[in-house]
């Protein structure tokens, strides 16, 4: 995605930050916190999320407590780089059971792929099922995640 060149000023970072910390913030909160009105917050929300700034909001799912305490990061290398073969992987891999996340990479692996199963066993199957056996799929890697620490040194970036 191209990065976005239009101008945010104090407010608009300010109340970026604060979101990051508290998605679920009222209006109320985020104007008392970044000290301006609560219309003003109402408006940059709107206009930040119009331009793309803002994509979304999600819950941060434990789903450890849901049953799938195990995370890999599968690394994957295509066949070849026939755009119908991306194509394909990339439009079918976010969708299979357990994907969190896939990212596009550089370097000698193509693809990482963000996993989470219920174990081992499960994740061996994943690999079976999904990748060995998906025609464009040359070979993986599978590094089992033992902890994740979110970062916030992005938020560098919004200053």
């Amino acid at each position: 995605m191209e990065p976005k060149k239009t101008e945010i000023d104090r407010v608009d970072r300010a109340l970026l930050r604060a979101l990051s910390v508290n998605a679920r913030a009222s209006g109320a909160a985020l104007a008392a916190e970044i000290g301006v009105a609560e219309s003003t917050v109402s408006l940059r929300l709107r206009r930040l999320q119009q331009l793309g700034h803002i994509r979304g909001y999600r819950a941060n799912i434990d789903l450890a407590a849901l049953g799938a305490s195990l995370q890999a990061l599968i690394s994957v290398r295509l066949v070849k780089h026939a755009r119908v073969q991306i194509d394909d992987f990339r439009s079918a891999a976010p969708h299979w059971p357990g994907v969190i996340g896939l990212f596009h990479t550089a370097g000698a692996d193509d693809y990482l792929l963000h996993v989470a199963a219920a174990d081992a066993s499960d994740l061996r199957d994943f690999v079976l099922e999904h990748l060995a056996e998906h025609p464009a799929v040359a070979h993986t890697e599978t590094n089992l995640i033992f902890e994740y620490v979110d970062g916030d040194g992005w938020q560098d970036l919004v200053k």
